[in-house]
């Protein structure tokens, strides 16, 4: 969902996300709620992060509770490496209407995050 995110944002951006433990496909709740909001990433195709670790980056992000722990060192270029804590709403269960608030809450949680952080370090290098 943040990868998603950040695109809507900015064209110019490149964005990758990859995971530690990547799934077959993006998950159908996360597509869902992000197509709520305009937003179309059921094109997406789930990567490891093990495919990034010697490239160069402006910002590499860990994005889910656990992930600061779990997350391998990048040793490429990276200029700055953040951790932006989310619940990881592949972590609900139930039905759809019990799952899907929780994949709401987070993904206005990223969006507001992103925002912020979109608003303040890249607007204002441009």
């Amino acid at each position: 969902m943040a990868e998603g995110f950040l695109k809507s944002l900015d064209e110019n951006l490149e964005v990758f996300s990859a995971g530690t433990k990547p799934a077959e496909k993006v998950n159908p709740f996360a597509i869902k709620a992000m197509k709520e909001i305009g937003i179309d990433i059921s094109n997406g195709i789930p990567e490891n992060v093990d495919n990034y670790l010697n490239q160069s980056f402006d910002y590499v992000f860990t994005v889910c509770d656990n992930a600061r722990e779990s997350c391998p060192v990048f040793m490429g270029d990276v200029k700055v490496q953040l951790h932006i804590p989310f619940d990881d709403p592949a972590d609900a269960v139930g039905t759809e209407e019990e799952v899907m608030p929780v994949y709401r809450r987070v993904r206005d949680e990223i969006m507001e995050r992103f925002r912020i952080f979109y608003d303040k370090s890249i607007l204002n290098s441009y």
